[in-house]
C-alpha cells in the first residue's frame, strides 16, 4: 500500500518534502523531465535521494512539449537565465507557464492508480512570489479539481509542508530530518557546477547562511 506520490525534482525543497513524505508514510517518487536546461543533472539528483530514501516505487515522466512550448529561460536556450535578485516581485523570466498544474497531473493519475491519499510538493510561497503557481491558493484549487476528476472516494489531498517557510527554516527541517543536502541539485543554469548567481542558487545560498549551515555544494562564482 502507497500513502503518497511525492514530486522530486532533486532540488533542496522537494528533498526536504521527501523526507517528511517518508516519515508520514510509505511513498513513491515520481520526478518529471520537461526539457529544462539542467534536466539531466536533476534527474541524477532525483535518482540519488530516491536511492538514499531507498525508494521501490519510482516513475519518470516525460513531458518535452514544455521546452516546445517555451516561454521560460527555463526551457528556451534562446532566452539567458538572468543574474538572481532575490527582492524580485513580479514575475520572473525562469517561470515555466503552468508548469506546475502538469505535474500534479501526472501525480493525481499515478495516486489515483495506486490508491495514494496523498500527494507532496515542495512549492514555497515566500521565496517564489512571483511565481503564480506556488500560491497555496492554486493548489486548493487544484485539489478540487482532482476531487471532481477521479473516482468518488479517492480523496487525493495535495499537502505542501513548506509553503509558508522561509528557506532558512527549509534547510533547519532538512538538517533534522537529515536530509541529504549533497545529493540535491538547485541552479537553474549549469549541470557541472552550480553557477551561484541564479535566483535559485542564490536563495540556496542565503538559506544556508541564514541557518548556519555549510552548504555542501560547490559553486563556480563563490
Amino acid at each position: 500500500m502507497i500513502d503518497s506520490v511525492v514530486l522530486v525534482s532533486g532540488g533542496l525543497d522537494s528533498a526536504v518534502t521527501a523526507g517528511v513524505a517518508v516519515n508520514a508514510g510509505s511513498a513513491a517518487f515520481l520526478h518529471v523531465n520537461y526539457g529544462q536546461r539542467t534536466q539531466g543533472r536533476e534527474l541524477s539528483a532525483f535518482t540519488a535521494v530516491a536511492d538514499y530514501y531507498g525508494i521501490k516505487k519510482r516513475l519518470i515522466a516525460d513531458i518535452a512539449y514544455l521546452n516546445e512550448i517555451g516561454g521560460s529561460a527555463l526551457t528556451d536556450k534562446k532566452i539567458d537565465v538572468p543574474k538572481g535578485d532575490v527582492s524580485r516581485t513580479d514575475i520572473p523570466i525562469t517561470y515555466v507557464p503552468f508548469r506546475n498544474a502538469h505535474l500534479l497531473c501526472i501525480a493525481v493519475s499515478w495516486a489515483e492508480v495506486l490508491g495514494a491519499k496523498d500527494i507532496y510538493i515542495g512549492a514555497v510561497e515566500e521565496d517564489f512570489s512571483g511565481y503564480p503557481d506556488c500560491r497555496r491558493e492554486f493548489f486548493d484549487a487544484f485539489e478540487k479539481t482532482a476531487t471532481l476528476g477521479t473516482k468518488p472516494g479517492s480523496g487525493i489531498k495535495i499537502i505542501t509542508p513548506l509553503i509558508k517557510m522561509r528557506k532558512s527554516d527549509i534547510v533547519k527541517k532538512g538538517v533534522a530530518l537529515k536530509t541529504p543536502f549533497h545529493l540535491t541539485w538547485s541552479c537553474y543554469k549549469d549541470q557541472d557546477i552550480a553557477c551561484g548567481s541564479c535566483d535559485s542558487c542564490l536563495l540556496r545560498l542565503r538559506g544556508f547562511k541564514e541557518a548556519g549551515v555549510p552548504d555542501p555544494l560547490t559553486y563556480r562564482n563563490f
